[in-house]
């Protein structure tokens, strides 16, 4: 038996011991593993027929080659949020521009050539490590009838299904160490800080940062805010803090009452453009208000650099070890996932059936833009 795998989206601490795992475990089993290199664009750029293109997509995984790949963080494998079902024509492979019709400006669907593909490569299932995105062509595959036993991995924890995703532990570590260390520079100038956190449409990891770090105020991408009434409460926190300062996390998704969230860039390969600003944005603004100097800082890929931490590190290892368990069962159409604390699988189509976001009524004061945790027992470790 071959599984392929994959790393597809952000980096996060974690991919590369999920990878060893699998490939340890997957030896146990006596199943070989097959890396694809750069997420879904190596088996769309790979050309059976052209054998340059071959070491370039692909590499064969085995306990020597991956025995110390998880003492770094990112991933060894590479990555990309290419899309093989809308390529844009400047991103076609010069040996699949043949099969464009003149004229078609696309998207281009070329998952006809990755099924042609994976069956050259005698492939039998795949295990893609990856977000919403790189997941949603996972289940595209799924339905045309191939094995899926997928991972969930983002910073942001907001895959649909499951109450972890590997980096997302890391990421809010990173959030509140810089945070903290931010306060020297803060409270020496005695300014108003605002921290800008990776979070796209979750702002999961500002609001538990900002929740462990004790930060005055937290935006969140759900609840947009209304930039004068944040201004007159952050002035107030300076004026009571001792050493005349005061800081603000922020959500890059987030959003000012009336406003849009701050994009840039072309769309990638799954519609999405670069978020960031909305921290400079609001700063400027409540420097305009208040007349008191800001310290803006975006943390953004420092969150998701380095070594993962040791939640994220127990994750990824078990997450593989199920992986492979789901593969040698003959399983396909699988998530591994946490739920209430508790291991498991789940259909891979549950991603597509909702939004994972804050819940706002429970855990979020609208009202003076901080967490609001309440009630501790009977909730699961991230409180979600």
């Amino acid at each position: 038996m071959r599984i392929g795998i994959l790393t597809g989206g952000g980096d996060v601490p974690g991919l590369n011991p999920c990878i060893k795992s699998v490939v340890q475990a997957a030896a146990e089993k006596g199943i070989e593993v097959l890396g694809i290199r750069r997420g879904w664009a190596g088996l769309l750029e790979y050309n059976p027929d052209d054998p340059s293109t071959h070491s370039k997509c692909t590499i064969a995984l085995n306990t020597a080659n991956t025995r110390t790949v998880d003492r770094s963080g990112g991933t060894f494998l590479h990555t990309s949020r290419t899309n093989p079902g809308r390529v844009r024509p400047e991103s076609v492979p010069d040996f699949l521009k043949g099969q464009i019709n003149e004229g078609d400006e696309g998207p281009f669907d070329f998952t006809p050539h990755i099924l042609k593909n994976l069956e050259k490569l005698g492939i039998d299932a795949m295990i893609p490590i990856g977000g919403d995105d790189t997941l949603s062509y996972a289940e595209r595959l799924h339905r045309e009838g191939f094995h899926i036993v997928a991972i969930p991995k983002t910073m942001d924890n907001d895959v649909y299904g499951t109450d972890y995703c590997i980096g997302f532990s890391t990421a809010v570590t990173r959030s509140v160490d810089f945070i903290h260390q931010l306060r020297t520079s803060t409270g020496s100038h005695e300014r108003i800080a605002i921290v800008e956190l990776f979070g796209r449409y979750s702002g999961e990891t500002s609001l538990l940062a900002s929740y462990l770090a004790g930060t005055e105020r937290s935006i969140i991408s759900e609840v947009p805010f209304d930039v004068e009434k944040l201004s007159e409460m952050i002035l107030e926190d300076r004026s009571n803090n001792p050493s005349n300062y005061a800081m603000i996390a922020i959500s890059e998704g987030a959003s000012m009452l009336g406003g849009q969230v701050v994009e840039y860039g072309q769309e990638d390969a799954y519609g999405h453009k670069k978020l960031g600003g909305i921290g400079l944005i609001t700063g400027e603004a409540i420097k305009k208000i208040t007349g008191k100097n800001i310290l803006y800082q975006q943390v953004s890929y420092l969150m998701r650099s380095g070594a993962p931490d040791s939640l994220d590190l127990m994750v990824a290892v078990n997450y593989a070890k199920m992986a492979i368990s789901l593969v040698k069962r003959g399983a396909s159409n699988r998530l591994v996932a946490l739920r209430n604390g508790t291991y498991t699988s789940i259909p891979i189509t549950t991603i597509s059936t909702g939004k994972k976001r804050v819940d706002v009524e429970e855990l979020y004061d609208c009202d003076n833009y901080r967490p609001k945790i309440k009630h501790i027992e009977g909730k699961p470790m991230f409180l979600y």
